[in-house]
């Protein structure tokens, strides 16, 4: 099989063929006429055959150049239209961009509930810790944690608790009577990034409890880092009852005392607005501003000692 010209020669050929002047072709492509006086002899060279020639004013098309430059024509006219439908295609993905830990251990998970409501909608799920510039296209919409990044356009999604957990081989065979109890195991500790404020951690709830909780014996950076240890039976955890829900129900983790702290700030839905004129935008917004409702409330209640759901203080 010969190989294919150069790439650069054919566009050279192309722009000759459209504007049929050397000099039109050169602006056309933003360089020089010599540049594409060379680009059509490496074409020649390459196809073997001759392509233009000259006709006392300039180039122009040889009859076999004409027949050639109708097919590589198409040729462009299909990239330019690949690029079109890519374009088109890209611009109806949705994308939600989102803290590490809450794409992974909350949003991610509830996923399949809005696929179930709108399977045609597409969606773009990125994980990041930085913020994104929703003003320049960098996301549609983002879930952040804290008030201390303000985009013009945001809700409040909901306000997260934190609670002992643990796995249930932590405590296996130990009789545990009360809170304080919990401080005699290994205490995993969260360290959050700087930018986002102090997290509540042993220290805080130690107070809630009436008592000086020991140094943490491990720090994790992330909180889904945190958890998985703490499903691996490391030790006790502060988790956050947004990203524990489905362990808690596999038995994966145990809440053995329900004293639950709430964090200082809550987590934000931000947007662009004129990404909500995508396909299934405004849906998509609305349906996780219902997942956040629901999520606070789950948060902000504990089963009290009859078994009744108690709202929790902020």
């Amino acid at each position: 099989m010969s190989p294919l010209p150069p790439l650069k020669a054919l566009q050279a050929f192309d722009a000759l063929g459209r504007t049929g002047s050397l000099a039109l072709a050169a602006t056309d492509l933003g360089v020089t006429p010599g540049a594409i006086s060379q680009q059509l002899r490496k074409l020649e060279e390459a196809v073997k055959a001759r392509l233009v020639e000259h006709d006392g004013r300039g180039l122009r098309l040889t009859p076999l150049g004409a027949t050639y430059h109708a097919q590589i024509r198409q040729g462009f006219a299909a990239f330019t239209e690949a690029a079109a439908v890519l374009r088109e295609a890209d611009a109806d993905v949705i994308v939600l961009s989102c803290l590490t830990t809450v794409l992974g251990k909350w949003i991610g998970r509830r996923m399949r509930d809005w696929t179930d409501l709108a399977a045609d909608a597409r969606i773009s799920l990125v994980g990041s810790d930085t913020e994104p510039d929703l003003s320049q296209g960098a996301a549609d919409l983002r879930i952040y944690y804290g008030g201390r990044h303000h985009p013009p356009h945001r809700t409040e999604l909901f306000v997260d608790h934190i609670v002992p957990v643990c796995a249930p081989s932590l405590i296996d065979g130990h009789r545990l009577t009360g809170p304080d109890d919990i401080l005699r195991f290994p205490l995993l500790h969260i360290a959050w990034d700087p930018r986002f404020g102090a997290n509540p951690g042993w220290a805080e709830w130690g107070r809630l409890i009436g008592t000086r909780p020991p140094p943490a014996n491990l720090t994790y950076g992330l909180s889904g880092s945190a958890i998985d240890a703490a499903i691996a039976g490391q030790g006790f955890v502060l988790g956050q009852l947004a990203f524990i829900g489905p362990e808690l129900e596999a038995g994966q983790l145990v809440i053995p005392f329900d004293l639950r702290l709430p964090l200082p700030d809550p987590y934000y839905l931000a947007w662009n607005p004129d990404s909500l004129r995508k396909p299934g935008a405004r849906a998509f917004h609305r349906w996780l501003l219902g997942e956040g409702r629901a999520q606070g409330l789950v948060s902000a209640h504990r089963l009290d000692s009859s078994g009744c759901s108690e709202t929790m203080e902020r």
